[in-house]
């Protein structure tokens, strides 16, 4: 019944009749993991299909200094592990919690039957895989061409699109990232985000109070800059 309730809530299986959902319910298996669990190693053999029901986490890739660069962070609704089931390949990126989370689990030949029963799905991570394209090569460009204020800036916009709450103030992102993850994403040190954030708060872009962000221009002003800084 749990598992049922979760897999409604995704969606990915948007449009599933409650027949088909407890079928699904049957052969998913619930993970529960701790903060910085590592949910998947990036090189190992994949075989397992990962819907995030509870929690979040974090997508990276490890430079040869040892150092991670955060792809990007997925909460519940999410889904990931898909592209080592597709292509039979090891898997591309590491998976860390950043949270104590809560997974559905998927075996490869339960996925694929899925996938083959229900073409809508493949749509749809058709549209999410196009989506993670498009934001990687946003990244990459970010990374190319941004300085580091016009970057972290990019990547709160990012988080504000996807996590923002609209207020009277402005877009507030809740429990927002650390310095580090951020510097993890912006591929610079914890030290020169830090700088690039009171930059900003002293430009009157943002506004830091406890574990929150505000944003408090519209976000099309703070695009339009970030494009002439390019």
């Amino acid at each position: 019944m749990i598992k049922k309730a979760l897999l409604r809530n995704v969606p990915l299986f948007r449009g599933f009749s409650e027949s088909e959902l407890e079928a699904l319910a049957d052969v998913a298996t619930i993970h529960r993991f701790p903060r910085d669990a590592r949910v998947i190693i990036a090189a190992d053999e994949g075989d397992t299909f990962f819907v995030l029901a509870k929690g979040k986490v974090k997508v990276c890739l490890s430079g040869p200094d040892g150092r991670d660069v955060i792809l990007t962070m997925l909460g519940p609704g999410s889904f990931f592990g898909d592209m080592s089931l597709l292509d039979g390949r090891p898997r591309s990126a590491n998976v860390t919690t950043m949270s104590p989370s809560e997974l559905l689990a998927l075996r490869r030949t339960d996925f694929i039957d899925l996938v083959q029963q229900k073409p809508q799905i493949a749509v749809e991570m058709l549209k999410t895989l196009a989506d993670r394209l498009r934001k990687a090569n946003h990244q990459i460009a970010g990374l190319s061409f941004l300085g580091i204020v016009d970057r972290v800036c990019d990547i709160l916009l990012g988080l504000f699109d996807g996590q923002g709450e609209e207020t009277a103030e402005g877009v507030v992102i809740h429990n927002r990232p650390t310095h580090q993850i951020l510097a993890d994403m912006a591929g610079a040190t914890r030290e020169t985000v830090s700088r690039a954030l009171r930059r900003l708060e002293e430009g009157g872009y943002i506004l830091m109070r406890r574990k929150d962000i505000i944003f408090l221009r519209s976000r099309r002003r703070v695009r339009n800059w970030i494009s002439k800084a390019s």
